[in-house]
Parts: C-alpha cells; structure tokens; sequence
C-alpha cells in the first residue's frame, strides 16, 4: 500500500500542473524557461531523499520533487514536436525517450556497481543520484527555441479544458486514460521479481537481481524507442500504439503466472518493448491533432488526464497485491487489451 501511493500519488497529484504549464507555454510562446526550472526544481528536492527516515516523509517529499516534472514536461514536448515535422514526429519522439532510457539505465546500472561491488547503502545512492541530476542542467545554453508567432484558421480562443480541443482528440484521451488506470508504477513490477527471488537466493543477491532486470528493462526501452517512433511515422501512430498495448498486457500477463529467473528476462525485455512503443508515440499522437501554438494545452491534458489515473491505478493495484499478487498483474493485463482493442477507431488518418 505504501508502495502505491507514494508512486500513485508522486506521479498524479503533482503532474496536475501540466496541463497548466503547458498552457502558459503556449500563452507566452516560450519553453525553455519552463524546461529549465522544472529540471532544477526536480534536482533540488532529490537532495532531500537520502534523509528520508520513514516512508510517510517520502509520501510529502516525492510529490514535490514531482512538480518539477510537472512544470517541465508538456513544454519539452512541445518544443519537441515544434521542431519536427510531422512525417518525422515519431522519430523525434522516440530519439528523446530513448535518450531519456539509456539514462535511466546507465543511473541504475551505476547504483548495481555502488550497491553490490562498493556496497553502498541506498541513501548514499541516492546521493550520489541527485548531485548527478544537476548536470542535466549544463546543455541548457546551447538549447535553441524559435517562438512560434502562428495562428491556425479555426482555432479557438486560449483556455484549459478538453471542450477547447478536436473531438478526436477527446476520444484519444479516452483510451489513453484507460491504459494508464491499468500502467501502475513500475515499482511494483521490480517487487514482484524480488518476491519470486527472495526464497532462492541470500537476501543481498535477491536484491541486486532485480536491480539489473530493471537495468535490463531501460536499455530494451532505450534500443526500441528510436526505431518504434519510426515505425510509427510509417505504419501509424494508431497501429503503433495498439501493438504497445497488446504487448503491455500480455507482459503484465506473464508476470502473474510466471515463477522462473529466466521467465523474467523475456519479461521485463516484453515490458521495455512495450513503453518503447507507448511512452513516444502517445506524445507524438496528441502533437498530431492540433496546431503547433496550440500543442503545450494538448500535450499538458494528455500528461494530467494520464498521470491523475495513475494514482487509483497504484493504489488499486496496491490493494490487489494485498490479496495476491497475481491479480494487480491481471488487472494490468486487462485494461492493457482492452485500450489495444478501443484505440482501433481512432484516428484512422494518424
């Protein structure tokens, strides 16, 4: 339970705030300043996790290190799409998660070595983890933006709320909120492994493996972000997106009913595959049913329809696993198929 809602509630009641930055981006048409601070804001408060001592701290301090995620990600994106065009899209999308996958698995893979061969503790970790995280701050400079001074013919006046927005792109919403009510956080992927571990292996070891499955899940993320955001420029971003689903829900399938150290190297590989399917190509759907001075609104209902979902997702999935672990897994796999089969008339164009 305290899993669910630390990262429940980390990854909703802050990212709120996205729709809200992404529409001042668009009303002051500018991103960087929002990228910027939302990257320092997040920095800053990783400082304060090494001194966590009991995990309701962690329940009021994760949030606000989350806000800095929540100012930051609808502008980012926008800046993203604004400098691509739109037969490329995909490409740049997927080029960004995969940049932002094979980071995440040089840190995890970074906190293996600290963990197991110099056996750090985690708070140094986490140390060590923020003070990285500043440098994420040096490229800034070199970051150009070119202020969009366009208008689109029929499009309406600024405001926040999806009746401002095509219809499509509500029916896309949608499906998108219904995927994210079953993609709980990732942390519970990582606990099951360490579960099915714990009985087999020294306490230590049962710990460091699934740290390099996860590893191993963000370096399959990374390697299939790229070319997933161009499958998605060539077959569709809507058939891109349902074979990132489906594959989403038969790899929360297998994680109910599989028990083998083996089993979970495909799986957490089928997982990796399936975000690198998701997680870029639903940004680079949303940029695609609106004008470009318009995309910081899109993207930000996008990110806050997706991340309010995600805390009754987690905490649900918190109380299945109560019961037995194997339904919060069903219950993933689930509402994985079912958004695989509802996006199907969705935007056929797209």
């Amino acid at each position: 339970m305290a899993i669910g809602l630390i990262g429940g509630i980390g990854d909703s009641l802050a990212s709120i705030l996205k729709v809200f930055f992404g529409y001042w981006s668009d009303r002051l048409r500018k991103r960087k300043p929002f990228v910027f601070s939302g990257y320092f804001i997040s920095s800053v408060a990783k400082l304060f996790f090494p001194f966590v001592l009991t995990w309701p701290q962690l329940l009021i301090l994760r949030p606000i290190e989350r806000v800095g995620k929540g100012m930051r990600d609808a502008p980012r994106d926008a800046l993203i799409a604004n400098s691509s065009r739109s037969e490329v899209r995909g490409k740049a999308f997927g080029f960004h998660r995969a940049m932002d996958s094979f980071g995440a698995f040089l840190g995890c893979s970074l906190a293996f070595i600290l963990f197991w061969f110099l056996k750090l503790d985690f708070k140094p970790i986490l140390l060590v983890a923020a003070l990285i995280s500043f440098f994420a701050l040096l490229p800034f400079p070199w970051v150009k933006e070119t202020p969009s001074e366009a208008h689109f013919e029929g499009e309406r006046p600024f405001k926040i709320g999806l009746a401002s927005l095509p219809p499509a792109f509500r029916r896309y919403i949608v499906v998108a909120v219904v995927f994210a009510l079953g993609n709980f956080t990732y942390m519970f992927f990582i606990l099951r492994a360490r579960d099915v571990f714990y009985p087999l292996f020294p306490s230590r070891l049962s710990t460091a493996i699934p740290i390099l499955l996860y590893c191993w899940f963000n370096i399959i993320y990374a390697l299939f972000s790229f070319p997933g955001g161009i499958l998605s420029d060539r077959i569709g971003r809507r058939r891109t997106l349902r074979l990132g689903y489906f594959t989403y829900g038969l790899s929360c399938l297998g994680f109910a009913l599989v028990r083998r150290v083996t089993s979970f190297v495909i799986l957490f590989a089928s997982y990796g595959i399936s975000y690198a399917l998701i997680e870029g190509n639903q940004r680079a759907f949303a940029s695609d049913f609106v004008g470009e001075n318009r995309r910081g609104i899109a993207l930000g209902t996008l990110h806050t329809a997706i991340s309010i979902s995600t805390l009754p997702a987690s905490i649900f999935a918190g109380i299945l696993w109560n019961y037995d672990p194997r339904l919060t897994f069903l219950y993933g796999a689930i509402l994985g198929l079912l958004s695989a089969v509802s996006i199907g008339s969705i935007g056929k164009k797209l």
